[in-house]
């Protein structure tokens, strides 16, 4: 019996630590401010840490292209406007999101420490990710929050083929006492299109349900719904409607761009994106205290959590636990990337003289 050699891995482990120093290297050689290129870094490694790879590092190359095109301004001057005690506008000047969305989070919290609300509404931005960086800056900070962002148009209204509206995520959360915080980060499609554009990246089929070709049709072929098809609105008309609200908080109501015109940033390399985001954060205790609040929150935590599992599940996890968990996990084990996608950043990163960190085959340990 002749004895196989094992496969060769398709993927490498690197550290988290060091890929966000890796990722702000890159950034800082593409004319970030360290600070802004550190924000930046840990956004997108915390979205891989999270399981959200859609939304990880395997952008960061695309990022730093579209800054040498001058589609995202590395060094913006964001403009302030106080509407009234509790809500600001703030003009990204073509930012990073990332940059934008957590000094908007920034401004959201401060109002809300003083006056029990805060909200800003954000225009001329770019991509900013995973929705859920921001909603766990205001929940690790105490507070509770809302995060909306418009995109560029991917979805059709429910009944139609048209894309009008983004996938554009619906994100919220809230602190808890003993129990594990509640933190909501959905695409409001039935799968976000970043998860369709890895898998064409990956060469993989989609499933079906997923999206439609341009001509209506069901299709698996993730290229077939990137390129003049569309994703589906998880919900049928329900996540249709999501979507537009999406659109409403995030640009009709900052002033961005809307109703499909948001440029997509995958395909289009010649307009600036104009993205709008909304941002809220309240102090839990006001109306009720903040201790009465946690505790409030723990019962629910606890009663969500002894509700009998069907069949073939053993335990009940909240919004946001299993993401918490997987990034507790490869904190320690480090995040396992395909070799692919970490050789492209590599490249990147070594006519700059940029260190390379150290991967393997096989996690890390402790």
């Amino acid at each position: 019996m002749t004895v196989q050699p094992p496969a060769p891995a398709t993927k490498h482990f690197i550290r988290a630590e060091d890929l966000t120093e890796l990722a702000t290297r890159l950034l800082i050689a593409a004319d970030l401010p360290e600070d802004d290129a550190r924000t930046v870094a840990e956004c997108l490694v915390e979205a891989d840490l999270r399981g959200v790879e859609t939304h990880g590092v395997v952008r960061l190359v695309h990022y730093t292209n579209r800054i040498k095109l001058g589609l995202i301004n590395p060094r913006p001057e964001m403009k302030l406007t106080r509407a009234t005690p509790v809500a600001l506008h703030l003009d990204a000047d073509d930012a990073f999101g990332f940059v934008a969305a957590r000094r908007a989070m920034d401004e959201a919290i401060a109002m809300a420490r003083d006056y029990g609300v805060g909200l800003v509404s954000v225009r001329g931005s770019t991509h900013f990710g995973m929705a859920a960086s921001y909603v766990k800056q205001a929940v690790d900070r105490g507070f509770m929050s809302m995060v909306f962002t418009n995109a560029s148009a991917s979805m059709p209204p429910w009944g139609g083929r048209d894309p009008i509206l983004g996938t554009s995520p619906f994100a919220a959360g809230a602190p808890a006492g003993s129990q594990p915080p509640f933190i909501l980060d959905m695409s409001v499609a039935v799968a976000a299109r970043g998860k369709v554009r890895l898998a064409a990246l990956r060469g993989d089929t989609v499933p079906a349900g997923w999206g439609l070709d341009k001509e209506g049709r069901h299709t698996t072929d993730p290229n077939a719904i990137l390129y003049d098809g569309v994703v589906l609105p998880v919900g049928g008309p329900k996540g249709s409607a999501i979507a537009m609200m999406m659109d409403i908080f995030g640009g009709v109501f900052s002033g961005s761009k809307f109703a499909g015109d948001v440029p997509n940033h995958t395909t289009d390399f010649e307009n600036k994106q104009d993205v709008g985001h909304f941002f809220m954060a309240i102090r839990p205790g006001l109306f009720i205290g903040e201790e009465a609040f946690r505790e409030r929150m723990d019962e629910l935590v606890r009663r969500m959590k002894a509700s009998r599992p069907v069949e073939g599940n053993t335990e009940i996890l909240i919004s946001g636990e299993p993401e918490a968990r997987l990034q507790a996990r490869r904190q320690v084990e480090g995040i396992a990337l395909p070799i692919k996608e970490l050789e492209a950043i590599f490249t990147a990163a070594r006519p700059l003289g940029i260190a390379i960190p150290e991967t393997a085959p096989t996690p890390f340990t402790a």
